[in-house]
């Protein structure tokens, strides 16, 4: 059995979604997708839980096919500035913003949203598990943050974003300890055990 393909009976309803909210490094992305009335795809699933090469491959049918689709980002500073969540929050509001169609219902994977306009939305939890746009916005937020951290990792390369994307391994907290951060880094986070001393280049 597929996603459920529509939640409000409404066409033009977009699925929001975000990648990168719990990473030390990098911006956080959001993306916005309307698909067409009963959209189906057998690999269509919640990002995380599918290989590189089905996301990639999705991303391309999910690109050709919806009705539109959009995806933004937001950086460290207005992270460290906004926190995290509405960080999030505000980046899908941008996504929404650049959508070629009106959306005239949203669904939000999580629990928290802001009011877009007078557009009614629902949050659902695990909805990128659920829906077919909110795991479509999932595929697009997150192949389009990969792609990101791939190019910044040419710049900083002992950080190993090309493996980590910026999540918080030992390999990453290690670079940290080592060289300092960067001008990537979320300030605000917690980078590395208390006992050490933070080097910003």
């Amino acid at each position: 059995m597929g996603l459920i393909s529509n939640h409000s009976g409404k066409f033009n309803e977009a699925g929001c979604d975000e990648a990168g909210r719990g990473c030390l490094a990098g911006p956080v992305f959001a993306a916005a997708v309307i698909l067409p009335f009963g959209f189906y795809h057998r690999d269509l699933n919640d990002s995380k839980k599918i290989s590189e090469k089905k996301r990639l491959a999705l991303r391309t049918v999910i690109e050709k096919e919806a009705v539109s689709y959009s995806v933004a980002k937001m950086d460290a500073p207005a992270i460290d500035t906004l926190n995290i969540l509405w960080a999030s929050v505000k980046t899908m509001h941008l996504a929404l913003d650049n959508l070629q169609v009106s959306p005239e219902y949203i669904l939000v994977d999580g629990n928290k949203f802001l009011p877009y306009f007078d557009v009614s939305f629902d949050c659902i939890v695990g909805g990128d598990a659920k829906y077919a746009s909110i795991a479509a916005a999932s595929i697009l937020a997150k192949t389009y943050r990969d792609e990101y951290m791939f190019e910044l990792h040419d710049t900083f390369p002992y950080y190993h974003w090309d493996k980590n994307k910026g999540y918080p391994t030992e390999t990453h907290r290690n670079a940290i300890a080592q060289y300092g951060i960067s001008v990537y880094h979320r300030k605000t986070f917690r980078l590395l055990p208390d006992s050490y001393q933070l080097k910003i280049f």
